[in-house]
């Protein structure tokens, strides 16, 4: 048993901190996160208290995990490796082989072996759990000595104002853990309108006075003339036909019911994706004002703190992909919880 009981974190493909910031609310320490895309430091660093490290998993000397924990910590391996080729959205006829990303998870579970960290975490979109690579990386977790527990679970369940569901994997090496525990039921979900409802209007393309993250992107004036004909729960079969894209003329066309819509203020939003800001890639139209979601609402939509500071020198689709590919920070706050409940089991209060 470690003498001072301490749990440290490092953020694996930790992008501008999600992860870091829901584990740092919960009570886990995060030393630090590593991700190669060197545009993701100043939110990290500007957001959380731990520093950031860029470099590629693939070319990272796993001897150096170990050295950045503190002596006798409780030390926790976490990661949300990129998801784009398990997604749902990624083009079903693309080779994996061809997509550098599909083994990014084997080299995570090369790490976990080298170092052995206590605890391991990831979390990722649910389709990872039917993949080969997938499978091979909870034979290695079990080979090691860990013991895994997986499930998919549906983020509103955890207080996520959005339509999500993720897969989440914890696992251990000083006993058995659960997974976080749900705290809302259906009919208590968090809404579009309790999350950016009094959030000051403002207009396509314009950018708030009060905060410039509140900005959204400009419409085309044919897309001005279809979200003034979109309703909240409705489709384009409300606008003239005028105003339909040429691919919903065809029979072929006329299941994508949510491309261009609204949201509903009384719902939860729709998945924030890395292109939430964009009226024409699925319901991410505001439910009142004629615009697409502003990039505050995409961060408060994934749970951001409202103060979150992605930087002023960011281009506005940077800052949108930063948004869309991090780990809801509420949603890692109770995987947190779930850790350090765990540790307490094991140890005793930490400090």
């Amino acid at each position: 048993m470690p003498s001072k009981l301490n749990i440290e974190a490092i953020d694996l493909f930790c992008g501008v901190g999600g992860l870091t910031n829901g584990f740092e609310q919960s009570g886990i320490k995060v030393i630090a996160g590593i991700d190669n895309d060197p545009t993701c430091k100043y939110a990290f660093e500007k957001n959380n208290k731990a520093k950031f490290i860029q470099a590629d998993i693939k070319e990272f000397d796993n001897k150096e995990i170990n050295k950045l924990f503190s002596k006798n910590s409780i030390r926790v391996l976490a990661g949300c490796a990129p998801c784009q080729p398990f997604s749902s959205h990624t083009n079903k006829n693309k080779n994996k082989d061809d997509d550098k990303r599909w083994d990014l998870l084997s080299y995570f579970g090369k790490m976990v072996e080298e170092t052995l960290p206590e605890i391991v975490s990831v979390e990722n979109v649910r389709g990872l759990k039917k993949t080969d690579v997938f499978e091979s990386f909870v034979k290695l977790l079990k080979k090691n000595g860990y013991k895994p527990k997986f499930d998919v679970v549906y983020a509103p369940n955890f207080g996520v104002p959005q339509n999500r569901s993720r897969l989440i994997l914890l696992a251990s090496r000083i006993g058995k853990i659960n997974l976080p525990d749900e705290t809302h039921k259906k009919n208590e979900y968090i809404t579009v309108e309790k999350t950016i409802g009094e959030l000051p209007s403002i207009k396509s393309g314009e950018i708030s006075a009060i905060d410039p993250l509140h900005q959204s992107a400009n419409l085309t004036l044919i897309n001005q003339k279809r979200i003034k004909q979109s309703k909240p729960k409705g489709s384009w079969e409300d606008w003239d036909k005028n105003l339909l894209p040429n691919c919903y003329l065809k029979e072929s066309g006329k299941t994508y019911k949510s491309v261009y819509g609204r949201m509903s203020w009384d719902k939860v939003s729709p998945t924030i994706t890395t292109q939430f800001y964009n009226y024409g890639t699925g319901r991410f139209g505001h439910p009142v004002q004629n615009r697409a979601l502003s990039l505050r609402e995409g961060a408060l939509l994934q749970t951001f703190p409202k103060d979150y500071d992605f930087g002023n020198d960011m281009s506005f689709s940077t800052i949108a992909r930063h948004i869309g590919n991090a780990v809801p920070p509420l949603l890692a706050k109770h995987i947190g919880f779930a850790i350090i409940k765990h540790v307490e089991k094991i140890y005793g209060k930490t400090k």
